[in-house]
């Protein structure tokens, strides 16, 4: 079957984002059990965090979900979930920085986080719709409903890889103002660097992802020919 061959273009990237979400909890439970020395939980680092960028405006509230943290650029308001907000951890006090370190973005206009999204209308309509397109045109015969779908699924390509950027540049920003601000030591940063790190992974991983599913689309399309 053609589009079962096709499949195997996926399975590296399968196999690296399984790797990723494997690598990115198992990093952070390890580092949820190590309590930071000046005992700050995530809400409190995130609150200081912030007042020092001068973003006092900026409310956290807290959300439901495991690692579900993020800023939300539009609403202008962070969110972290029960285990970072209430966590005193030096894992829950490096996703609370990384998630300060958007808002910091933010308000400073940095242009691939701006990029990004301006795409994200694009990005969301095309991972819903391109293959739907893709496989009408398929089925239909229809050559144009095929590159549609090729190109809206493109968008959502450049979004993933415009992602990698502005994810490492916050965990950048988190790791630098926590050291500057003393908020963690030494050891503690390391550890912090590397629940960051193994977070970075799964962005890579989906970025891979997204691109060998470009290419399965490019590859069933032209074998249609």
């Amino acid at each position: 079957m053609l589009f079962d061959r096709s499949f195997i273009i996926l399975i590296p990237a399968l196999v690296i984002a399984a790797y990723a979400q494997y690598k990115v909890s198992s990093t952070f439970n390890k580092y949820s059990k190590y309590r930071s020395k000046n005992g700050y939980t995530g809400a409190q680092v995130a609150r200081m965090l912030l007042d020092y960028s001068g973003l006092n405006y900026v409310p956290i509230e807290l959300i439901p979900g495991h690692l579900s943290d993020h800023y939300d650029p539009s609403k202008k308001v962070m969110r972290l979930s029960e285990s970072v907000y209430y966590g005193n951890s030096v894992a829950s006090i490096g996703v609370a920085a990384h998630e300060t370190g958007h808002a910091i973005q933010h308000k400073e206009k940095y242009i691939p986080l701006i990029f990004r999204n301006s795409i994200v209308p694009v990005a969301n309509f095309g991972s819903s719709a391109s293959w739907i397109l893709f496989i009408l045109g398929f089925m239909f015969g229809i050559r144009g409903l095929v590159s549609i779908g090729i190109i809206l699924f493109t968008a959502v390509v450049l979004f993933q890889i415009v992602t990698l950027p502005v994810e490492l540049n916050a965990s950048s920003r988190a790791l630098k103002i926590l050291d500057r601000r003393a908020i963690l030591y030494n050891d503690e940063l390391r550890g912090a660097r590397k629940v960051l790190g193994a977070a970075a992974m799964t962005y890579v991983a989906a970025a891979l992802t997204s691109i060998a599913n470009l290419l399965r689309l490019i590859y069933i399309s032209r074998e249609r020919d």
